[in-house]
């Protein structure tokens, strides 16, 4: 028996190896396949007996080309990437592992409102979680995660889910609808499965519930909010905010109009270093410090922001000052880090305010 890993966007390496050993112990033929093209996707499903995907599209063009496929797996909990109809008619059985990523997925929702509630970490005063009430619209394996973290916060929680014998974490608060939702929440979380009935289900309506200066993070599905509507809404109270880890189709819409209160993670930075200014013990970068950021940057594309834009951005790894340091031998031994269509220098220990993706370090 065969069994295909395909993923575009690969697991971590442990998980790979503990696919590998699985597949050993039982006997099987393990192929693994990441950052692919279409065409390798076709040529390998069509000797696989199982298929195990992330996010990756199984639609019937894969499953015309899979002539022994029995199984697809989809690593998550959400399967709308598979054409199910197609997979019916293939007779292959489609699987899904909801709760495996939860608390990944639950602490990226608090990295966003963090990030949200500090001010883009800019310095400026920002505000507390502690005390803000979260809404979680749906209440499955993330939104039950969420829960967890945000009672530890020492916030209100409350809910809405269709299901009346959905057990609930002690301390959230059971509420009659998603408007009572929207309507009493600083924050709003979705968590909602992508279904045709929960397609734009987060419209106009719901969105008008919202508080002047609330919050809506979406770790779901985009198709799940009424884009359109969202824009609108931003647009006539500007206290209104939102976070997600999903590019939206009006990507250019959100950035060009409301820069300061959309935040997205952006496919292709994998990591911000920020700089905090408050610079307790009047902390130096060591030699090794710098050094291991020099490395990660080179492997896996950083941008470091400060509160002030120059020419470029520049690490010192065998300058034992902090990024304050001049002087040739200080250049001569540097690690210049250019962005694309930016570049941004750390002069000193400062605030970090934005980031540009796919950045490329090089050596002067």
């Amino acid at each position: 028996m065969k069994v295909l890993l395909a993923t575009e966007k690969p697991f971590a390496q442990p998980a790979v190896d503990g696919i590998r050993q699985v597949a050993a112990d039982a006997g099987y033929e393990l192929e693994i396949i990441e950052k692919y093209e279409r065409a390798a996707l076709l040529e390998a499903v069509a000797t696989a007996d199982a298929l195990i995907v992330r996010s990756d599209k199984v639609d019937a063009e894969v499953l015309d080309a899979a002539r022994q496929l029995k199984i697809v797996v989809r690593a998550g909990a959400g399967y709308d990437n598979v054409d199910l109809a197609a997979a019916t008619a293939h007779g292959v059985v489609v699987m899904n592992t909801p709760g495996q990523n939860s608390n990944a997925v639950a602490e990226l929702v608090f990295a966003m409102l963090l990030f949200l509630a500090r001010q883009r970490f800019n310095g400026k005063a920002g505000t507390e979680l502690m005390g803000k009430t979260i809404g979680l619209y749906s209440y499955g394996h993330v939104a039950d995660c969420v829960a967890r973290i945000a009672l530890g916060f020492g916030m209100r929680v409350v809910t809405y889910t269709r299901r009346p014998d959905r057990p609930l974490r002690s301390g959230v608060e059971r509420l009659a609808s998603p408007a009572d939702v929207f309507a009493e929440s600083d924050i709003v979380s979705l968590h909602i499965p992508l279904t045709d009935e929960t397609r734009g289900v987060v419209n106009r309506e719901l969105l008008s519930r919202m508080k002047p200066k609330a919050v809506l993070v979406n770790t779901a599905r985009k198709e799940v909010v009424d884009e359109a509507a969202l824009l609108d809404m931003m647009a006539q109270r500007p206290g209104l905010s939102y976070a997600t880890d999903i590019k939206p189709d009006a990507d250019a819409d959100f950035v060009a109009g409301f820069a300061d209160r959309f935040r997205r993670d952006i496919k292709g930075c994998r990591m911000l270093l920020l700089c905090n200014p408050h610079n307790p013990g009047g902390m130096v970068w060591r030699r090794e410090e710098l050094e291991l950021i020099a490395g990660v940057c080179r492997e896996e594309g950083v941008i470091v922001c400060s509160d002030e834009i120059h020419a470029d951005l520049t690490f010192r790894p065998r300058v034992h000052t902090p990024f304050a340091s001049t002087g040739e031998a200080a250049r001569e031994n540097s690690l210049t880090f250019q962005a694309p269509s930016k570049a941004f220098n750390l002069p000193g220990v400062g605030s970090a305010h934005c980031f540009v993706p796919n950045a490329e370090l090089r050596e002067p």
